[in-house]
């Protein structure tokens, strides 16, 4: 069923092995789906056509609005046949569900050993496991499984709580953190404040979710260095989602997340949905190989990002994507001037006495988009920070967003709240 060797076959080999897959997968979904029999019945598609990747490109995409509106309709098995419910985290919209049968359990846990041992991953490592594994989140439980799978241990202790983290770490001396990597960053604040000797502990590496920690042109951003500057470890990102059952991990290179093409067909297209070529950014459309409980196929993620496919010295010919730019629903019209979230993030991570923020998107009285930050800090002489920040917005961006300070201890509030899974630094308010 799985053929991690594939990855590192030629790439017109690869090819080869995921249009052979592609026409299984959409045989079974013909078969199974009632959502895409439907759609290839409403199409007038034959899929025996459908022989190239390219060939792809005469099927309707999916959205995360058809999941929402037929979710029920994308299973392809008898709920007896079910294992685990998980759902989305409901970043760009409500919360989706998703049904995942044994053998996507086994697909699941696959992945992420072969994404770790990308990392560098072998047997006998600890990893503390620093999300959470409850609330339907799919992330946390692959994790949990991959690691077990690829010969490794676990301890599973959850997200937040710093003084928690350092006693699990001083205990029983995990050789890895599996976090979202802002938290590292709290992980070593407490650590300062109560005399830890963090840089001689046992955590050699992080596995990183939920936030980029490089640039487009793979070097570090100021996250990034912010964290290594502190604590030398090696970090490695990692970029998933509910709906791929997919990771794309770095390897030691750090030169973009690798693809796994015995699980997933990616392709990049542009705001019309047409196929962009490699090396453009575009929106990430994927389609499932080897999902038996709810396929999919392409996609749209509404994460925009772009493909690397020169060769990386680590010896696999898989294409790579990109750092995410960001999410497509996100993107921000700010004076005239495009940006995403990510970009602000940046910035503002490179400030030493900003040490936490919330970026809030509305509309105005004029119809457009208008931008509030707020910041928390420990410094007092306000009308100096606001001069600073927004000569600093202007000078890399052109633009300033209104800028408004609020409690340190508030904003964390907000940025991570009981219900949520993962910390959210943007709020869209727009109608």
């Amino acid at each position: 069923m799985f053929s991690p060797e594939i990855e590192f076959q030629p790439a017109d080999v690869i090819k080869k092995y995921q249009e052979k897959k592609m026409q299984e997968m959409l045989q079974y979904m013909n078969a199974k789906s009632p959502y895409y029999k439907k759609v290839f019945a409403d199409n007038h598609i034959d899929i025996s056509k459908i022989r190239t990747l390219e060939d792809l490109s005469y099927i309707p995409c999916t959205t995360k609005q058809d999941l929402q509106l037929h979710n029920q309709d994308f299973l392809c098995v008898p709920k007896e046949q079910i294992a685990d419910y998980v759902c989305t985290s409901g970043t760009l919209s409500a919360p989706t569900t998703f049904a995942l049968t044994v053998k996507d359990l086994e697909r699941l846990a696959y992945n992420e050993q072969i994404a770790f041992e990308c990392a560098g991953g072998h047997p006998g490592e600890i990893y503390q496991l620093m999300t959470t594994i409850d609330k339907g989140f799919m992330a946390g439980l692959a994790y949990f499984m991959g690691v077990i799978k690829m010969g490794s241990s676990v301890i599973r202790v959850g997200n937040g709580i710093p003084e928690l983290q350092w006693d699990t770490i001083n205990r029983l001396n995990p050789t890895g953190i599996i976090c979202v990597p802002s938290f590292i960053t709290r992980l070593i604040q407490y650590a300062e404040e109560h005399g830890i000797d963090y840089r001689n502990s046992s955590v050699k590496k992080a596995i990183c979710i939920g936030e980029n920690l490089r640039n487009q042109d793979f070097t570090l951003n100021q996250l990034g260095k912010k964290i290594t500057e502190k604590w030398p470890i090696e970090l490695f990102s990692t970029y998933a989602s509910t709906e791929m059952g997919h990771s794309f991990t770095e390897c030691k290179y750090g030169h973009g997340g690798h693809h796994h093409p015995d699980l997933l067909i990616c392709e990049i297209l542009d705001d019309n949905g047409n196929v962009l070529p490699v090396g453009e950014t575009g929106e990430l459309t994927i389609t499932s190989l080897g999902v038996e409980g709810m396929p999919l196929l392409r996609f749209r993620t509404g994460d925009i990002t772009s493909f690397h496919t020169e060769p990386c010295p680590c010896g696999r010919n898989t294409m790579r994507v990109s750092p995410l730019v960001g999410r497509k629903n996100h993107m921000i019209k700010l004076k005239g001037t495009t940006l995403y979230p990510a970009t602000l993030f940046e910035l503002l991570d490179n400030v030493p006495y900003v040490v936490n923020y919330l970026v809030e998107v509305y509309t105005n009285d004029l119809g457009t988009d208008s931008v509030k930050v707020f910041i928390g800090s420990k410094r007092t002489d306000k009308a100096n920070m606001v001069k600073e920040l927004k000569d600093m917005f202007r000078a890399k961006i052109r633009v300033t967003p209104d800028i408004e300070f609020e409690d340190i201890d508030h904003i964390a509030a907000i940025q991570m709240p009981p219900a949520k899974r993962k910390p959210n630094k943007f709020i869209d308010k727009r109608s």
